[in-house]
């Protein structure tokens, strides 16, 4: 049967006689249609923090420690004045008023293990509150703690290795740790205690000299687990390790701290970051990787870009451009 359409004027006819109709109806009388109506309430709840896919024959399993506001970008990229940040900051629709990070780690069911990458702030507010939900966002995924058979470090930051102990003892017990050997020792130095680094090296030796007894260090080019190489990228700290995870013939490298901002440090890679220990040759490992990762095409995840931070480099004019890859969802 064909259906016939009302033109524009007997559309406009139509409409018009309903709302004198409705206008007609005696005063506090509810016109019919407007019975149906009900006043929903805000929603607050979000969907759970976790995102998966697959990386040839392995399973990556995203999960979040929450978000990190750092405030004001001036006091942390360097190198540049800040009427420019500002600009390349609303040129790319960001707030200039406060910087925030997210922290986004993967879990990955590869040749038999269960491999954890970063752990995130635990119970240090630093931050503020939104961070050290990584064991929340695990439990929305349905993963335990105790199923965790290696947590990869790929340096000794605060925010990295913050959620590997509690009070109560190892977070994830059944676990070996590994973490380079110069990060180690950098940040758990009782002598650095007193002095400005002192809440960080406070946090890595609570977090790391409980465990002392199961860390593996690592190596640059060192295969430490099946699937999994570590790929030596100092400057961020003296031992900051990013690893490329294998499987299928197909890569992908977890990038950790190389870069912490998806448009600041990749545009401009050369600009420099408050909480490098070295920033010139942080700067320098940033370009030097970011051209390999972009010029071979090999996807990364991304521990600081906006959720889930999995995407692809590639080459644009003397720096960079993100570019994240659509989620899968289904």
């Amino acid at each position: 049967m064909k259906l016939s359409l009302p033109n524009r004027r007997q559309f406009l006819t139509t409409s018009t006689l309903g709302v004198t109709a409705a206008a007609a109806l005696p005063l506090g009388a509810v016109a019919p249609f407007e019975s149906a109506l009900a006043a929903a309430p805000i929603a607050t709840d979000q969907a759970p923090y976790f995102y998966r896919f697959m990386h040839g024959e392995a399973q990556v399993t995203m999960v979040s420690d929450g978000p990190l506001p750092l405030g004001s970008p001036a006091g942390n990229f360097l190198g540049a004045e800040e009427t420019e940040i500002n600009t390349i900051l609303h040129d790319n629709f960001l707030p200039n008023d406060n910087v925030v990070l997210e922290q986004n780690s993967p879990i990955v069911n590869i040749n038999g293990r269960l491999v954890l990458f970063d752990t995130g702030m635990g119970a240090i507010q630093m931050f503020g509150e939104k961070t050290g939900r990584l064991l929340r966002s695990m439990a929305e995924a349905s993963i335990a703690p105790e199923a965790i058979d290696a947590v990869v470090c790929t340096h000794g930051h605060i925010d990295h290795i913050g959620g590997i102990v509690a009070e109560n003892g190892p977070i994830f017990p059944n676990a070996q740790v590994f973490i380079s050997e110069a990060d180690f020792d950098y940040w758990t130095d009782e002598a650095k205690l007193s002095g400005q680094l002192g809440p960080f090296v406070k946090a890595a030796r609570d977090n790391l000299m409980p465990v002392r007894d199961r860390i593996l260090f690592v190596r640059d080019e060192e295969e430490i687990l099946p699937g999994i190489t570590a790929m030596a990228a100092p400057g961020h700290t003296v031992g900051h390790t990013i690893f490329v995870i294998e499987s299928d013939g197909d890569s992908l490298c977890f990038i950790g701290d190389l870069t912490h901002h998806q448009v600041l440090l990749v545009e401009r890679p050369r600009l420099e970051f408050a909480y490098d220990t070295d920033p010139k040759q942080s700067a320098e490992t940033r370009v030097r990787l970011l051209d390999m990762l972009a010029a071979n095409r090999i996807p990364v995840i991304a521990y600081h870009f906006p959720w889930p931070g999995v995407g692809h480099f590639a080459k644009a004019g003397d720096g960079f451009r993100y570019l994240p890859t659509p989620m899968e969802l289904g």
